[in-house]
This record gives C-alpha cells, sequence and structure tokens, in this order.
C-alpha cells in the first residue's frame, strides 16, 4: 500500500479518532486504501491486544472495522462526487450499526489484513462489508452501517464559508 491514507486526508479538528485517528497518540491509527474496488488495511495487533494467550481481544477486532468501515464509506462517497480526498467541506461518516461474526479465534503475533467493500450506497447511508484475515484466513466479518455527518456537526474552522444553509439543512 503506497500513497496517502483515507485518514491522512482528514483535517486535523477531524483526526482523533481512537481506531483511526492520526492526531490519537493512544489509538489504533488505522489506516485505510483503495486496492481496486475494494479497500484494504493491514493491522498489527500487540501483545497488549490479547483476549487470552495468543489470541486477539475481540472488541478491538470490532473497532478496526467499525473505523474501516466508516474510512470506506468516505472514500466511495468522495468517488461518487468526483472530488479528491482533500477538498471542502471534509466527508466524514459515523457508525450507525455495526454487526460483527466471530468465525474463529484471531491469533496475536501476525498481520491482520482488513478488506472493505461497498454493499450499499443510498444518499447519506453507506453499508460497508468487511473481513479480518490472519495469515490468508478469515477470522471475523462484520457490517457497518455509516451515516455522512451532516455539515452542520463539522467544526466551523473546517467548513469554508459560504452563503445560507438551505431550510431543510437548518437546526
Amino acid at each position: 500500500m503506497s500513497g496517502k491514507a483515507f485518514q491522512d486526508y482528514y483535517p486535523d479538528a477531524l483526526s482523533h479518532c481512537y481506531g483511526c485517528g492520526r492526531l490519537n497518540e493512544h489509538g489504533l491509527q488505522l489506516r485505510s486504501y483503495w486496492d481496486g474496488e475494494e479497500t484494504v488495511a493491514m493491522f498489527y495487533p500487540q501483545p497488549y491486544h490479547m483476549a487470552i494467550p495468543g489470541y486477539v481481544y475481540g472488541g478491538l477486532l470490532a473497532s478496526i472495522i467499525d473505523c474501516h468501515g466508516t474510512g470506506t464509506a468516505a472514500a466511495a462517497a468522495y468517488r461518487a462526487e468526483q472530488r479528491a480526498m482533500d477538498t471542502l467541506p471534509p466527508i466524514r461518516f459515523l457508525t450507525a450499526a455495526l454487526h460483527v461474526d466471530y468465525l474463529r479465534p484471531t491469533p496475536l503475533g501476525v498481520p491482520l489484513e482488513l478488506r472493505g467493500r461497498v454493499k450499499e450506497f443510498q444518499g447519506r447511508k453507506v453499508i460497508v462489508s468487511v473481513s479480518v484475515s490472519a495469515s490468508g484466513c478469515v477470522c471475523v466479518r462484520g457490517e457497518v452501517v455509516a451515516i455522512q455527518v451532516p455539515e452542520r456537526w463539522i467544526p466551523k474552522e473546517v467548513v469554508p464559508k459560504r452563503g445560507p444553509r438551505p431550510a431543510f439543512e437548518r437546526d
């Protein structure tokens, strides 16, 4: 994976997420990229990500699925609008629902590969399916229902100045 990850394009004011925020020094700092029509991220679990000796904690697996899913949704929205990912206003998504199926224990000590695919794109809602594999074996599958963050929730220093919002966008 080369080039900038989706999360590297997030403005500083929106880069503090525990799972993928590049400015969260204590976070997981997940990085997602396009690979054709799929997205991919690699995660390297540490010994402190343990559930029981030798295996990754399930909550961590849910977290990386969550962040890869919302990052995929944002990247898909930029693609759909034919916009560069560094253009304003930023497009960000939050999780409305997360479903995770643990298929087998996920081992520590090996890199985990996340693969995402947009299942549905409808207005502000994007559904992303994500798999987590260890050594080529799928250990976890998840689905993220991601909803686009309304512009009014984005810090004002990030949103460019423009005319009044239409009535349907007002609080």
